[in-house]
C-alpha cells in the first residue's frame, strides 16, 4: 500500500521527469489577492501569471499546495467529520503549463501516471468533457483509447452560457476554458450513478483529477476570444487520491487520517475509532497547525476569527468525549511526524503552534464558564427561540461557538435563529468575506501590464538618477498621455531610485525634475508587484509619456529609514535569541521617525528583558558588522538559514541580508555597517492581540534625542524632590511611603467622623408603615464613605431604607440600602434609579444595596425629600 507521503513525492517526481519545476506550496494566506480569505485551490499562487501580471523563469510547474476551505465563499466546516470527503484543510496536487504544452500532453501524462505508475485499472476510470470540446474527446478516444461510453459530455448545466461543471473561469470576464475531469468507479456495491446522471451525487463515481484548459478570454459581452498562449491548470486532491490508491472509500480511512484519529483517541480516552468527533479533531488539527504556521493567530476578526472557530469546534468535540483538560495542542506532534518532512516550515514552527493552541484551549475553558452565565440570562428572556443577534453576541464577544449554543438550546427545548446569526456575522465581516474575484493587476490596466517591462530599481546604490523615462501616467486610476500643473497623478518610470513601500519599509518621497517641470513625489507604491508608482502632484510644467526626468530621493528621510530597517533585523534576532525560536515577525513598520515590530509571543515582555534586548541590539551596533547582501535561489537562502518574513511574497531569486548573526530575506534598503545605526532605544512594549506583542524603537539621532529628553525629565524630577538624579528613586520611594501613611491616617479620621455623623443621623429617621426611612446629605463623603455609612445605619436601624448623598465638583454620589423587613418589599436598585433620574444621572445595583450619581444642585435636595413618599407608596 502506498502511503500518503509516497503519493505526494511520486507525483512531484513524475512531473519533474516531464521537465516541470517543483514549486513550493504557497501560504494559506494569499500573498497576491487581499479579497480572498484563504488559499482555496492550487491556482491561487499562479493567478498573476495567468493574468499576465507576472512572469516566471519556467513555463512548466508542479506543486503540492496546502488549501483551506473554512470561511467566506468556500466553507466546508459544518460538513467536516460527517461525510467521507469534506475537509477544512486539504492538499492539492497540480501541474501547470504557462503557454507551453496543452491538452494532448496534459491528458496523456495524467493517464500515464494513473494507470502505468500507480497501476489504477483503466476499466475503473471514466472522464467528462465540456459538451463542445471535440478536441479533448478525440484525444481521449483516439490517443488514450478510452471507449466512447466512458467519455461523458457535460453541457451548460448551471443555468447560463458556459455555466457548466466542465467549463472553468476565473471571474465573469477574463481567462477561461473547458475542463476534463477524471472519475474513479468504486464499484456497483456503492450507491450512485455516473456524472451527468440523476444519481450523480452518490459516492460510487468520485472525481479525482480536474484538467483545466484555459484557452479563451471572455469579454464583457460574453464573447470568447482565443488566448494567445493557452495554459493548463490541473488539480487533484491528495486525500481523495490516497483513498483510491489505498483501496478505501472514505478519506478518513487513509493512513494519514488513521494515525491522527488513533492519536486523538489516545488523548481523549476514546476506544471507538469510528467516532465522528475523532474525525473532526483529526481534520481540524491540520487546519489549525498550518494556519498558525502561516502567521494566523486566534482572534475575533478576519482570518483569526475563522481559526478560532475551527479550534473551538475541535475542543467542543473533545468536551463531547468527556475531556476537560487541554489536549488539542498535543496533536501537533503527530501532524509534525506525518507531514513535517514535506513541510519543513511546520517542523520549524511546532513550538509556536503548540503554545498558541494551548493558550486557546485555556481561554476556551474560561469561555464555557462565562458563556454559560450569559446564555442563562439570554434564555430566561428569549422565549422559545434564542435571537440571532444574541447568539452572535455569545460568539463574537464571549467566543461561544454557534454549534455549542445550538446544542445547549436543544437540551432545553429551545431553537436558535440561525438566519439572524448569519446575518449578524455577515454584517460584521462584510469586508473580510467579500467574494474573491480576480481583477486586473493592482491598479494597473491589464493591457498596460502586458506592455510594460518591470521597473528597474536603482535605489540600492543611487538616490539621484537622470534619464528616467516616463512609461505611463495614471490620473484617477486611468492611463493618460499627459498631466498638467496642479494635477495629482501616478508616474511610472522605466528605472527609479525611489523605494516602493514593501516589507514594512515606507515608500520614498522626493522630486522628479525636467527643464521647467517639477513633480513632487509624496509616496512610492508597488503596482502588480513589479512596477514602481510615484504618487504625487505636478507642481510646474506639463509631463508626458516618453519624457525623461531626473529622480531625486529625499536623502535625509531615506537615511533615517535605513537606520530603522537595519535595526529591525537586529531586533528580530535579539528577540529570537532571548525569548525563543517561536518568535516570528507578524508585521512591521519601518519609517524615518521610528520602527515598529510585531512578533509572536504569549506574555508581556518584562522590563528586565526589554533592557536585555536593547543591550543585545546595541552590542551588535557597536560591533560594527558589515552588512552583506547577496542574491541567490530561494532554496539556497533557506539552506543558509535565512528567515523569511511573514506576509511577504518572494520570487525565485531572493535577496539575503546578513549583519552579524542576523540572516533574513529582505528587499529593503540598509546601512553599510551596523555601527551607522549609532544608538538603538526601545521605547514601548504592548499587546496587539492574543499571542502577538508589539515593540517600538528609535535609532540614531532620534534615539539620542529621546535619551536626552528622558535625562531632562529625570533632572527636573530630582530638582523637585530636592536631590540628585542618583537619589530620585530613593526619594520618590520615601515620598510614596509617606503619602500612603498620610492616606491611612486620613481614612481613619474619615471613618471616625463618619461614625459620629451616622450616630447623629440615626435619630432623624422617620417611621413609614413600620419601616425606618432615612434620606440625608453628608458633606465631604465620597462613594466609599457613603457605602460604609449606609451599612452602619442599616445595622443600627434594623428594618430600614437608607439613602445617603455626597457631592464634589458639581457631581453627586448616591448610595441606597435596604435591610430587615423592608428588604422583601423595597428594592434598592429601583429606588436608586428613581432618585438618580431626578438629578440627570443613573444608577442601579442589588436589591439590598445600590449606587448611582448625577448633578449636584437644587434637584438633589428635592429628590432626597421625596424618598419618604416613594417608600410609603411601595409599602402601602
Amino acid at each position: 500500500m502506498k502511503t500518503t507521503s509516497e503519493i505526494r513525492r511520486e507525483f512531484l517526481d513524475f512531473f519533474r521527469g516531464k521537465s516541470h519545476t517543483i514549486v513550493p506550496s504557497a501560504s494559506l494566506v494569499p500573498g497576491n489577492d487581499p479579497t480572498l480569505l484563504f488559499t482555496n485551490s492550487g491556482m491561487v499562487q499562479f493567478k498573476d501569471v495567468f493574468l499576465g501580471a507576472e512572469k516566471r523563469s519556467y513555463v512548466r510547474a508542479v506543486d503540492v499546495q496546502r488549501c483551506l476551505r473554512a470561511g467566506g465563499k468556500h466553507n466546508d466546516l459544518d460538513s467536516v467529520g460527517y461525510t467521507a470527503r469534506h475537509h477544512t484543510f486539504f492538499e492539492m496536487l497540480g501541474n501547470w503549463s504557462f503557454g507551453d504544452y496543452f491538452k494532448k500532453e496534459a491528458i496523456a501524462w495524467s493517464w500515464e501516471l494513473l494507470t502505468e505508475v500507480w497501476k489504477l485499472p483503466a476499466e475503473r476510470l471514466l472522464v467528462t468533457i465540456y459538451e463542445t470540446d471535440d478536441e479533448a474527446y478525440g484525444i481521449w478516444r483516439d490517443d488514450i483509447g478510452l471507449p466512447p461510453e466512458r467519455i461523458i459530455r457535460i453541457g451548460d448545466n448551471k443555468g447560463a452560457p458556459y455555466a457548466s461543471d466542465n467549463f472553468w473561469q476565473m471571474a465573469d470576464t477574463g481567462p477561461c476554458g473547458p475542463c476534463t475531469e477524471i472519475f474513479y468507479d468504486h464499484g456497483p456495491h456503492i450507491p450512485g450513478g455516473p456524472p451527468g446522471s440523476p444519481e450523480e451525487d452518490g459516492d460510487r463515481f468520485i472525481e479525482i483529477w480536474n484538467l483545466v484548459f484555459m484557452q479563451f478570454d471572455r469579454q464583457p459581452d460574453g464573447a470568447l476570444l482565443p488566448l494567445p498562449a493557452p495554459c493548463v491548470d490541473t488539480g487533484m486532491g491528495l486525500e481523495r487520491l490516497a483513498a483510491v490508491l489505498q483501496g478505501v472509500h472514505s478519506n478518513y480511512e487513509i493512513d494519514l487520517f488513521q494515525a491522527l484519529i488513533r492519536r486523538a483517541g489516545e488523548l481523549t480516552g476514546t476506544a471507538d475509532l469510528g467516532n465522528k468527533s475523532l474525525r473532526v479533531i483529526a481534520d481540524h488539527i491540520r487546519a489549525c497547525s498550518f494556519l498558525i504556521v502561516d502567521g494566523v493567530l486566534p482572534s475575533n476578526e478576519g482570518r483569526g476569527y475563522v481559526l478560532r472557530r475551527i479550534i473551538r469546534r475541535a475542543l467542543r468535540h473533545g468536551w463531547m468525549l468527556g475531556v476537560r483538560e487541554p489536549f488539542f495542542h498535543r496533536m501537533v506532534e503527530a501532524v509534525d511526524t506525518l507531514m513535517g518532512e514535506a513541510y519543513p516550515e511546520l517542523r520549524a514552527a511546532r513550538e509556536l503552534v503548540e503554545r498558541a493552541l494551548r493558550a486557546e484551549e485555556e481561554r476556551f475553558a474560561e469561555t464555557l464558564d462565562s458563556g454559560m452565565r450569559i446564555f442563562d440570562d439570554i434564555a430566561a428572556r428569549s422565549g422559545a427561540t434564542i435571537p440571532g443577534e444574541d447568539a452572535f453576541r455569545l460568539y463574537d464577544t464571549y467566543g461561544f461557538p454557534l454549534d455549542l449554543t445550538a446544542d445547549i438550546a436543544r437540551e432545553r427545548g429551545l431553537d436558535v435563529d440561525v438566519a439572524g446569526f448569519d446575518a449578524a456575522m455577515a454584517r460584521q465581516r462584510e469586508t473580510a468575506r467579500a467574494a474573491g474575484k480576480f481583477s486586473s493587476a493592482a491598479g494597473l490596466p491589464a493591457d498596460l501590464v502586458a506592455r510594460l517591462q518591470p521597473t528597474q530599481f536603482l535605489g540600492y546604490d543611487q538616490l539621484r538618477s537622470g534619464g528616467l523615462e516616463v512609461v505611463a501616467l495614471l490620473r484617477d486610476g486611468r492611463p493618460v498621455e499627459t498631466i498638467a500643473a496642479g494635477e495629482q497623478a501616478v508616474v511610472v518610470l522605466d528605472r527609479t531610485p525611489f523605494y516602493a513601500e514593501s516589507g514594512g519599509q515606507v515608500g520614498d518621497v522626493g522630486e522628479l525634475d525636467e527643464q521647467g517641470v517639477r513633480f513632487r513625489v509624496e509616496d512610492t507604491q508597488k503596482f502588480a508587484g513589479q512596477f514602481h508608482g510615484h504618487l504625487g502632484r505636478l507642481e510646474t510644467g506639463a509631463l508626458r509619456v516618453g519624457d525623461r526626468v531626473l529622480g531625486s530621493v529625499d536623502e535625509a528621510r531615506r537615511g533615517r529609514t535605513v537606520l530603522n530597517h537595519s535595526a529591525t533585523h537586529l531586533l528580530h534576532g535579539a528577540l529570537r535569541g532571548l525569548l525563543g525560536s517561536h518568535v516570528a515577525q507578524k508585521g512591521s513598520l519601518v519609517a524615518p521617525d521610528r520602527l515598529r515590530f510585531d512578533f509572536s509571543h504569549f506574555e508581556p515582555v518584562d522590563a528586565g528583558r526589554i533592557a536585555e534586548i536593547e543591550r543585545l541590539v546595541n552590542a551588535q551596533v557597536r560591533a560594527d558588522h558589515p552588512v552583506e547582501i547577496r542574491e541567490m535561489d530561494m532554496q539556497q537562502a533557506l539552506d543558509a538559514g535565512a528567515i523569511a518574513l511573514f506576509g511577504e511574497k518572494y520570487g525565485e531569486r531572493v535577496r539575503v541580508v546578513r549583519m552579524g548573526e542576523s540572516v533574513e530575506l529582505c528587499g529593503g534598503t540598509h546601512v553599510g555597517r551596523t555601527g551607522e545605526i549609532g544608538l538603538f532605544r526601545l521605547v514601548s512594549e504592548s499587546g496587539v492581540s492574543a499571542g502577538v506583542r508589539r515593540v517600538e524603537a528609535l535609532t540614531g539621532q532620534a534615539a539620542l534625542d529621546h535619551v536626552a529628553s528622558e535625562q531632562r525629565q529625570l533632572q527636573q524630577a530630582a530638582s523637585l524632590l530636592g536631590g540628585t538624579t542618583a537619589e530620585v528613586a530613593d526619594k520618590l520611594r520615601s515620598l510614596l511611603e509617606r503619602q500612603k501613611r498620610l492616606e491611612r491616617e486620613l481614612e481613619a479620621l474619615k471613618a471616625k467622623a463618619a461614625s459620629g455623623a451616622t450616630a447623629d443621623l440615626a435619630g432623624s429617621a422617620v417611621e413609614v408603615h413600620g419601616v425606618r426611612v432615612l434620606a440625608a446629605r453628608l458633606e465631604g463623603f465620597d462613594a466609599k464613605a457613603l457605602r460604609e455609612a449606609t451599612d452602619r445605619l442599616r445595622q443600627q436601624l434594623g428594618d430600614a431604607v437608607v439613602v445617603l448623598a455626597g457631592a464634589s465638583d458639581g457631581r453627586a454620589a448616591l448610595v441606597a440600602g435596604v435591610s430587615g423587613a423592608a428588604a422583601g418589599r423595597i428594592r434598592a436598585g429601583e429606588l436608586m434609579s428613581h432618585i438618580a433620574g431626578q438629578i440627570g444621572g443613573k444608577g442601579g445595583g442589588r436589591p439590598d444595596l445600590a449606587q448611582g450619581g448625577g448633578d449636584d444642585g437644587p434637584a438633589l435636595a428635592q429628590a432626597l425629600q421625596g424618598v419618604e413618599a416613594w417608600v410609603s407608596t411601595r409599602l402601602s
